[in-house]
């Protein structure tokens, strides 16, 4: 492969709350498409760094989208918001960086896995800055729901809410709460046999979001455990779904955006 065929990967600063300095790996493909991914990365909210996503970067460059994996600060050493305060500090980066990256602003999509994609169904219902489609692999939607409740939650979440952990605050966390008509479409993914996270939650997200009018759709593998895009048999799959995805709901925007132009790192 020639080397300007290659997806390039840099290391950018992002200034997160109170200028604590955050790092984010971005990943510029050789032909940008004029749309732009948020990657955020799993682990419970206590583990896993940006590194995690370099795959789904590489193979996102190469269909043509620029992507920003970030950072966020870990449980149980920051408690929430800590974790989607720096989410959206990665996210105004991106969208700062936009036009010297070639992408559109209104063509931003957030991406995450697990906890990962609790945080980019966050940061979409949320809207503190512009979320153009959210994609999440088996992500907690209800905090609250049968799923998180085997696993001791509420009780069990205080090692990312501290002592509060009622049910209001919990509620406050829970992505499927703040589904609405205009919510971001959404691609939701997930597998039958995750012991992690239930892959109910994720069809719950898929029913409260459709009741609403808001766009959205689900892959549910059978027999998948959790983490099953690692997996060489799912991972091009999935890759293919979200393209295909992405493909509907960012390119039509992306092709307003102006021609890249080289970006200061």
């Amino acid at each position: 492969m020639a080397e300007s065929d290659r997806v390039s990967v840099d290391t950018i600063r992002v200034l997160g709350v109170d200028d604590r300095v955050l790092h984010g790996d971005l990943y510029c493909p050789p032909q940008p498409n004029g749309a732009g991914l948020l990657l955020v990365h799993g682990g419970s909210f206590m583990r896993g760094d940006r590194g995690q996503l370099r795959g789904y970067g590489i193979q996102l460059g190469r269909l043509g989208y620029t992507s920003l994996a970030c950072e966020y600060r870990l449980a149980p050493d920051n408690k929430w918001p800590a974790q989607i305060d720096d989410v959206h500090a990665a996210l105004a980066r991106l969208h700062d960086l936009a036009p010297e990256l070639g992408v559109n602003r209104n063509a931003i999509a957030a991406w995450g896995n697990s906890s990962g994609g609790q945080l980019a169904l966050m940061a979409g219902a949320l809207g503190e800055h512009p979320v153009a489609a959210v994609v999440a692999f088996y992500a907690a939607s209800d905090f609250l729901g049968p799923g998180a409740r085997a696993h001791g939650a509420p009780e069990a979440m205080t090692f990312l809410l501290g002592e509060d952990v009622s049910d209001e605050r919990v509620a406050s966390i829970s992505p499927i709460n703040y589904a609405r008509a205009d919510f971001p479409p959404t691609l939701l993914m997930t597998g039958n046999q995750d012991d992690q996270v239930d892959w109910r939650d994720s069809l719950a997200m898929y029913m409260r979001l459709v009741d609403v009018g808001a766009r959205c759709e689900l892959h549910i593998f059978e027999g998948a455990p959790h983490a099953f895009d690692a997996q060489p048999e799912y991972g091009p799959g999935c890759i293919g779904l979200a393209a295909l995805f992405l493909g509907r709901h960012l390119l039509a925007a992306a092709a307003a955006s102006s021609p890249p132009t080289e970006v200061a790192r």
